[in-house]
């Protein structure tokens, strides 16, 4: 059984349970090689629980990214970055810790390499928008807090075959980055809204344009 306050807490989304609502994404996820893997289902008594979805209504995606770059480590090579980082940090992060349950993207390797592109005014805000929805790599769920574990009930474990979810996993990815790649083309450097801008005109969460 998941236990609280064990874990890495350099996760997406800080310290806590790791899930998806998605089975057949959760065995693609227990495929991490060819060795093959096992989807745990398990039951959660959400009642009277609180729960932020990052991708709802009220939220953006700089929220999501402002919640990844408290949590994560990013390779901030240039001082574009630096500073991007510090600016989403100071004027998009939600107050996310007081939820017992979180909802968002999964940053995988693919949509922390669009992260990480925008971060470095290499991308728009509407591509990277457009990127996060590539290859369908689906949303988590994260349970965090000491009541929302005391909730969880296990289910089953399931056998996730490697031969046929190993390589969906794979031709997901590689879908995902194809299509970046193909988004990336689209546009003129000088075309859409970068994060220089976001931080030299003094956007704030809220704003209309975002």
């Amino acid at each position: 059984m998941p236990k609280y306050g064990v874990g890495n807490s350099r996760n997406d989304y800080g310290l806590g349970f790791y899930c998806t609502q998605d089975a057949e994404l959760a065995k693609e996820w227990a495929c991490s090689d060819a060795g093959g893997g096992f989807a745990n289902r398990y039951r959660l008594d959400g009642s009277g629980l609180t729960c932020l979805d990052l991708n709802g209504p009220g939220y953006n995606i700089l929220n999501w990214l402002a919640v990844l770059l408290e949590n994560r480590r990013f390779d901030l090579s240039t001082p574009i970055a630096v500073r991007a980082k510090q600016y989403l940090l100071d004027n998009f992060l939600p107050s996310y810790k007081t939820y017992d349950l979180l909802k968002g993207y999964r940053a995988d390797d693919s949509y922390f390499a669009f992260s990480r592109a925008f971060l470095a005014n290499t991308i728009t805000l509407s591509q990277l928008k457009r990127a996060m929805v590539l290859g369908g790599l689906g949303e988590q769920v994260v349970i965090r807090s000491r009541e929302a574990f005391d909730r969880i009930a296990f289910v089953e474990a399931i056998a996730a075959d490697a031969s046929v979810y190993y390589p969906r996993r794979i031709s997901r990815e590689r879908q995902a980055r194809t299509g970046f790649q193909a988004i990336c083309s689209e546009l003129q450097p000088e075309q859409g809204i970068f994060v220089s801008t976001i931080i030299n005109e003094k956007w704030t969460n809220g704003d209309a344009r975002i």
